[in-house]
């Protein structure tokens, strides 16, 4: 349970770190350095698509190697770099070079984390311990979000020192996971699988899985376009910014609930309710024409990741074979991610050719679709 604590810590200092930046870049990419929609669209997509294509990777050489801790303190490192580099940055190439840095931290140390999450909690609290983690995460935004809050309000455009200030907490997060004790590997009676990942080794549930995973992520875009859509319609940044906070207090609040009922009454029916959560609240965003719903939609927004984001992570470490599981974890963050790029692409289209309603129409439509979907994949769970 220490590691976990201490894997929380950092994710929580980290988390302050990057939502003090986070609610702010679609303002300072449109109104400060004269960005679109489609390259703010642009910027997100493929900063996370190529971030996501190391997660994979990260996992697999994980696991071949049998360590964790060396991966997860370069990811969060290059994480650090990326907030320095916005620091610098005078246009919009600049926060793109240095989202992508970001990114790829994120890329490099998401599977081993989670995989020393599940190698320090046995398969009856796995639900428990993901779900402490993304508590802890997110309590870390809130503080983070409400940081940019008063910075902001004290100065409206000084967006620069935010970003500067973001560093301190980034690096002392990084000095926490030193203290994170990974058990050596051992020599064992009798030869341990290869790490050779092979589809076809997978679980077929877990297979279907992460098909539909892809095919859902196309329907979902950025959240900066939910902080766009909200200033959009007419909030103040200040506002949208309290938005913001309101969705990941409800993210705190249900995640560890709902990753402890998920080891009670299984994995499906928590995601299942996820995922209709997220239709309804992007239908939601398409519909809605007063700046006061918003505060509603945001909340509705945080029961939607609180009730999938570690739910989903223990599901994947259940059903994936021991030797292999930071490689899959890796292989469900990275299709995650991959589907990320085309869905922000599309979604700046939709909006700048058929209105700013459009991209959450589509996305309100995928997310029930998934979670009608999900409830037949997952029989049996």
């Amino acid at each position: 349970m220490l590691n976990i604590i201490l894997l929380g810590i950092t994710s929580l200092l980290t988390d302050i770190s990057s939502e003090m930046v986070y609610p702010l870049l679609p303002v300072y990419l449109v109104t400060v350095l004269g960005a679109s929609p489609a390259i703010m669209g642009l910027v997100e997509g493929v900063a996370e698509s190529l971030a996501s294509l190391l997660k994979v990777f990260s996992g697999y050489f994980s696991d071949k190697i049998r360590f964790r801790k060396p991966f997860t303190i370069l990811g969060y490192s290059c994480s650090a770099l990326g907030k320095f580099l916005l620091y610098v940055s005078s246009s919009w190439g600049f926060v793109f070079f240095a989202r992508t840095i970001d990114r790829l931290g994120k890329g490099i140390r998401t599977a081993p984390r989670d995989a020393l999450i599940a190698d320090s909690a046995g398969q009856k609290q796995r639900g428990r311990a993901y779900g402490l983690h993304r508590a802890m995460d997110t309590l870390g935004a809130c503080t983070g979000i409400a940081l940019a809050f008063f910075l902001i309000r004290s100065s409206p455009s000084n967006f620069k020192n935010i970003f500067l200030i973001s560093l301190v907490p980034a690096l002392i997060g990084i000095a926490v996971l030193f203290l994170v004790r990974e058990k050596k590997p051992q020599s064992e009676k009798y030869p341990r699988p290869k790490v050779r990942f092979s589809w076809h080794a997978l679980d077929k549930r877990l297979k279907l899985f992460l098909i539909f995973t892809f095919i859902f992520t196309l329907g979902n875009s950025s959240n900066q376009f939910l902080l766009l859509r909200a200033k959009d319609s007419g909030n103040s940044l200040q506002d949208v910014i309290l938005f913001y906070l309101v969705f990941n207090i409800i993210y705190f609040l249900v995640s560890y609930p709902a990753g402890h009922f998920s080891d009670k009454i299984g994995r499906k029916k928590i995601l299942v309710l996820g995922y209709l959560f997220y239709g309804l609240v992007y239908l939601g965003f398409a519909l809605n024409n007063s700046p006061g719903m918003f505060w509603v939609l945001f909340g509705i927004y945080g029961l939607y990741m609180g009730f999938t984001e570690g739910v989903e992570k223990a599901l994947v470490a259940d059903i994936s074979p021991d030797h292999l599981r930071a490689t899959t974890i890796g292989l469900h963050a990275t299709l995650v991610g991959l589907g990320l790029l085309p869905a922000s692409l599309l979604a700046g289209i939709l909006w700048k050719f058929l209105g700013p309603a459009a991209p959450f129409y589509f996305g309100g439509v995928m997310g029930i679709f998934s979670s009608v979907g999900l409830w037949f994949i997952l029989k049996g769970l």
